[in-house]
């Protein structure tokens, strides 16, 4: 199926949430020219627990939960033929994560996918996506949390050398819920992700971590933005992300607006980039608006920067040499976060594909 998205305000890499990306790497997802396949990839791994249900719904059907400016996520609203709908029913807690995964695409598909997942009143839960393999995919996943509920949302982006992906990930949190979601990109081509934040109620809070590893040639572009429009609600933002080989680029951009309303906010954000070797160009953005000053605090900070000299000296000097010496530094460096995927499989599995770029570095 062909489409194109002629109704869209197309790019052109002069506007501010563009200014970044390579658009020419986007294989059309952004001006409507790429050729739309019909193949809905996005499957639960294994049986669903008792309380929780995975529909498809048609496009018809669907009413938005929330609204975007960004051209992708337009496309994917008006254009996926159906929504991937997770719910997870009020009062459920579940011990063990619910996986999603992707199902094989042929080399060359496009799709767009949307994805809904609702956490209902006072549940309890780990979602987490896997992706890999060779894609060219537009996304857009709304996650609901309903009152005093809580969602772990994982998301794993280990895709293959060629593959592109820009999505919106976007988090509606209601009162006395909380959202933490941890997102690992470690691999594709082109991967522009939006993690954003919508307050619904007092008393919400939201922690977004994240872990990036560049090397040679790809671009991963993280573009953060919370919304405080509520009094008493809490956010914390905490990206890490290293960089190794010739023209990798990273892009981290982190918005937190605080409303006139949203007296009491407690909000702090932070980024730290590695430069592993020449060559690497990390972009480190963050922004705070801040419309009322009865806040409980705000800040942010950001660092880029290369190998810890006295980190790798203390190590050199007991005798570890040094390529196991900038190994142990750089999992040290990405841990505090991906400790947070409470998954000792995935962990080992992130932590092994990092070593296997790091050794990279100087061939």
């Amino acid at each position: 199926m062909s489409v194109l998205a002629t109704n869209y305000l197309t790019p052109t890499g002069r506007e501010e949430a563009w200014r970044f990306t390579p658009l020419s790497r986007l294989a059309g997802l952004h001006d409507g020219t790429s050729v739309i396949s019909s193949v809905e990839s996005l499957i639960a791994r294994d049986a669903l627990p008792a309380g929780v249900t995975a529909s498809r719904i048609s496009r018809e059907l669907v009413s938005s939960a929330s609204q975007s400016d960004d051209v992708i996520v337009q496309r994917v609203h008006a254009e996926a033929e159906t929504m991937f709908h997770l719910q997870i029913a009020a009062s459920t807690e579940l011990s063990e994560p619910i996986h999603l995964k992707r199902k094989q695409m042929q080399v060359g598909q496009v799709e767009l996918s949307r994805v809904r997942i609702t956490v209902g009143q006072g549940a309890r839960a780990t979602v987490i996506v896997e992706n890999d393999g060779e894609v060219i995919l537009g996304e857009d996943i709304e996650i609901i949390l309903e009152q005093n509920s809580y969602l772990k949302f994982v998301t794993l982006q280990e895709w293959s050398a060629h593959s592109v992906y820009a999505a919106r990930h976007h988090a509606i949190i209601d009162r006395d819920a909380t959202f933490e979601s941890v997102t690992v990109t470690v691999g594709g081509s082109l991967v522009r992700i939006l993690p954003t934040v919508e307050f619904k109620a007092p008393g919400s809070s939201a922690e977004l971590l994240g872990v990036y590893f560049a090397t040679a040639g790809q671009h991963f572009e993280h573009r953060i933005h919370v919304d405080h429009a509520v009094p008493k609600a809490k956010s914390r933002v905490n990206y890490k992300g290293a960089l190794s080989g010739n023209e990798a680029h990273t892009v981290w951009i982190g918005d937190v607006l605080i409303r006139a309303a949203a007296e009491g906010t407690d909000t702090y954000e932070l980024n730290r980039n590695l430069l592993l070797s020449d060559g690497a160009r990390a972009d480190s953005v963050p922004n705070l608006e801040i419309e009322t000053g009865e806040i409980v605090g705000a800040g942010h900070a950001s660092t880029t920067g290369r190998f810890d000299d006295e980190q790798l000296f203390y190590l050199m000097s007991r005798g570890v040499p040094m390529d196991e010496a900038r190994r142990l530094v750089v999992r040290g460096f990405f841990a505090e976060i991906i400790s947070h995927v409470n998954d000792e499989a995935i962990q080992e599995r992130l932590m092994v594909g990092i070593d296997g770029e790091l050794a990279k570095v100087g061939e």
